[in-house]
């Protein structure tokens, strides 16, 4: 079985990612997706106040809004996944878990920045590529 990580942030972009992941996925029988959410450290450092378990209970009803469309936009096509969250950053956490689960490619959305923004500002998507020890796919 393949195993395809598939980054989900809840934009567009991404979205589009999962939608051409999915068809990948139909097209091959023995694909397993894996949609990974990562939540900002930043934004959850408002909550340290909090017990391990609210926190944790905050994380899923963030990755249960972020991951809506495209859970019912798999389920509607019939194609097999799994969800994950994970928090830190986002390049990091995705390239890390790409390696620890076996996955053999990443199919990710991109901004579309321009090169010029890209070279300057950077994006999630380059550094994804620059860590990543798989396959990465970008998808406008």
């Amino acid at each position: 079985m393949q195993t395809i990580l598939v980054p989900c942030d809840g934009s567009a972009n991404a979205l589009r990612a999962v939608r051409y992941a999915a068809n990948l996925a139909k097209r091959c029988p023995d694909t397993q997706l894996e949609l990974l959410y990562v939540e900002d450290p930043v934004r959850m450092h408002q909550f340290t106040h909090l017990s391990a378990d609210q926190q944790k209970e905050i994380k899923e009803k963030d990755a249960d809004r972020v991951l809506q469309e495209a859970r019912q936009m798999l389920m509607s096509e019939g194609v097999a996944y799994h969800e994950f969250i994970r928090t830190g950053a986002a390049a990091s956490e995705i390239s890390l878990h790409a390696c620890e689960a076996g996955c053999e490619s990443i199919i990710m959305g991109t901004r579309g920045m321009s090169p010029i923004a890209s070279v300057l500002i950077g994006s999630v998507a380059t550094y994804t590529v620059h860590l990543s020890h798989v396959p990465v796919t970008l998808v406008k």
